[in-house]
């Protein structure tokens, strides 16, 4: 659980800079995600080798079987997908700290988000098409369901095996359940971006908008500013 931890408290840092439905993704990807994987994923899958027979003696015929049926193993499939998801959010949270340590790079609150806003919404683009591509590659490899039966005619099998799987049903539900989080968390990223292309970045510090236009004060040139952003005075300079 010490990789987990770890991974968690990279993914923690990021809810600094996100919205609201940026922290709803963190929430999907930390409690039904790594945590669920982490006590229940590896229960159901660590057995997946070793409870994989095959009615054949023949030697190498199961190892190949094995490998016909699971390219590349559920539990690590599912592991890989959240490193790869997590990656984005991590590399961001390392930039904003190397940003914020370099001298005179601080700033107000205001500026550094105006700064970070555009590395964050590329670390959005990257996790949508991270978890789209893993939810294909699932569909591809595995499908939606565990078969209890696998035929195999790989050589070196002297004929047609049939091998066994265990604990297919179990299995099936876990694929299912995984699947839907990750449709769930796609969901969520997609409308994180489009929630932070609709918001634009954020106004620049010192800056005020005005609703309508206002004369001078009395006793005020014309033209005189009334706040930040209106224009300087125009009075005549002592010297």
């Amino acid at each position: 659980m010490g990789e987990w931890g770890f991974l968690s408290s990279l993914l923690d840092a990021v809810q600094e800079h996100s919205p609201m439905v940026g922290r709803f993704w963190l929430v999907v990807m930390l409690l039904f995600r790594i945590l669920v994987l982490a006590t229940v994923g590896s229960d159901v899958f660590e057995d997946e080798q070793e409870e994989f027979v095959c009615n054949t003696q023949q030697p190498g015929c199961k190892p190949v079987c094995y490998d016909a049926a699971f390219p590349i193993s559920h539990y690590r499939f599912l592991v890989f997908h959240v490193v790869v998801l997590s990656a984005p959010a991590a590399l961001f949270v390392i930039f904003a700290v190397h940003q914020a340590a370099k001298p005179g790079r601080g700033g107000a609150p205001g500026q550094r988000a105006r700064r970070l806003q555009p590395f964050y919404v590329g670390s959005v683009v990257a996790r949508i098409a991270a978890e789209l591509g893993f939810l294909l590659g699932q569909a591809l490899l595995y499908g939606f369901s565990v078969q209890p039966l696998f035929v195999c005619r790989r050589r070196p099998c002297p004929h047609r095996v049939d091998c066994f799987v265990s604990r297919p049903t179990e299995k099936t539900v876990f694929i299912h359940f995984y699947f839907v989080v990750g449709l769930i968390s796609a969901l969520l990223s997609l409308a994180e971006l489009a929630h932070l292309l609709r918001k634009g970045p954020p106004a620049r510090p010192g800056c005020c908008h005005r609703p309508q236009e206002r004369g001078p004060a009395p006793g005020q040139p014309a033209g005189a500013a009334e706040g930040p952003c209106g224009p300087h005075p125009r009075g005549d300079l002592t010297v």
